[in-house]
């Protein structure tokens, strides 16, 4: 019961984080980072230490940025990840600076992000529903759910669910929880196994070579002072809270909302056949497709909050704004008073897109 009532606290708490609202991130496809993820040659010791050759030879991500990108000052110590795969696991490695290395929670699905944590989302076919949360603080204590779908759009989060034969590791360079001194870092180690995330993959599958992922990655950083022989967190003398958290990630979302999925970075799964040197991402010309139909869920939403109704009209909805590369955006726009599905052929022609009122995103073919 203490933690029914803990999480109902927490789904208040993301309600008001923006995570509810349909505020749109200006040009957030601008924003979206991208890596690939090559496969491992042999199985990865999970101990907390990136010193294996498989990890020296595996690209490090882009330095986390603030969450809303460029609107914010960059990020005070830098945070990075790398990535592996093989027929059983996904690997990710991360690397946080940290002078002041803070944990205490020790119980599962305690909600980490009231402390400094490491945190991974994974939205398996992009589909911005069924997708996984991982978070993880410099203890090792992780708390892990599935999202329905996000809260703006009516959630649920599933918080018994476990990821079911993860391993971890955690290896402090400092000590942990003592102000005397200065630390350097913590990383972490994790291996996700398919046999779990492939339940919210398309074909209810492990990924294959030259598939692509939505994922992103967050770093959650409060600003703490001493008090005593330990670490607390600096209250707003007007207010009398806390001051509010950093958020750190890799691929910025625009606003303070990690729960947006259509935000995240791209993960390209590889084979080692080819020369890691020359490998090249694949942009998927589709994807703009999907951001097209997303700005008019977000418009649709907008409309509906000053006439609680939904409108079919692309002048009401502003249609001619949205520009598509060499192509045309001509989108069927069907409602009724309380639900709206938009659909655009694709560049091919091959197949349709659609976009339902709740935000998932599907394709379905002509033929």
């Amino acid at each position: 019961m203490k933690y029914f009532h803990y999480f109902l606290a927490v789904l208040v708490i993301n309600v008001l984080w923006l995570e509810y609202g349909y505020t749109q991130p200006t040009d957030f496809r601008s924003y979206s980072e991208n890596y690939i993820c090559f496969r491992a040659r042999t199985p990865i010791t999970i101990d907390g230490w990136i010193d294996e050759k498989e990890w020296y030879d595996a690209a490090w991500t882009c330095d986390f940025q603030d969450i809303e990108g460029d609107l914010k000052p960059k990020p005070l110590y830098r945070t990075r990840v790398k990535m592996l795969w093989d027929d059983d696991f996904f690997y990710i490695a991360a690397e946080l600076q940290e002078p002041h290395i803070w944990a205490t929670y020790t119980d599962r699905d305690a909600v980490i992000f009231h402390e400094n944590d490491f945190e991974m989302f994974i939205d398996p076919d992009g589909d911005t529903h069924l997708y996984y949360e991982l978070e993880i603080n410099a203890l090792g204590t992780i708390w892990d759910l599935m999202l329905v779908k996000p809260y703006r759009d009516g959630g649920p989060a599933i918080n018994s669910w476990n990821i079911g034969g993860l391993k971890k590791g955690i290896k402090i360079f400092g000590t942990i929880n003592n102000p005397s001194d200065t630390d350097d870092k913590w990383t972490v180690e994790l291996a996700l196994p398919w046999e779990v995330l492939k339940e919210a993959a398309s074909g209810k599958r492990p990924p294959q070579s030259g598939e692509q992922w939505r994922i992103n990655f967050s770093r959650v950083n409060w600003r703490l002072e001493t008090k005593g022989s330990d670490y607390i967190k600096k209250i707003n003398e007007n207010t009398g809270s806390p001051i509010p958290e950093y958020n750190w990630v890799w691929s910025p979302q625009g606003v303070i909302a990690m729960h947006r999925p259509e935000t995240w970075g791209y993960v390209q799964f590889a084979d080692r056949a080819q020369n890691p040197d020359h490998a090249v991402f694949i942009e998927n010309r589709d994807e703009s497709i999907k951001w097209a139909l997303r700005q008019l869920y977000y418009r649709q939403h907008a409309y509906f909050e000053n006439n609680r109704s939904f409108t079919a009209d692309p002048i009401l909805l502003k249609v001619t704004d949205i520009n598509l590369e060499n192509m045309e955006f001509h989108p069927l726009i069907i409602v009724s008073a309380y639900l709206f599905e938009i659909t655009q052929t694709s560049f091919d022609g091959s197949s349709v897109w659609h976009i339902q009122t709740d935000g998932r995103v599907w394709i379905t073919r002509t033929d």
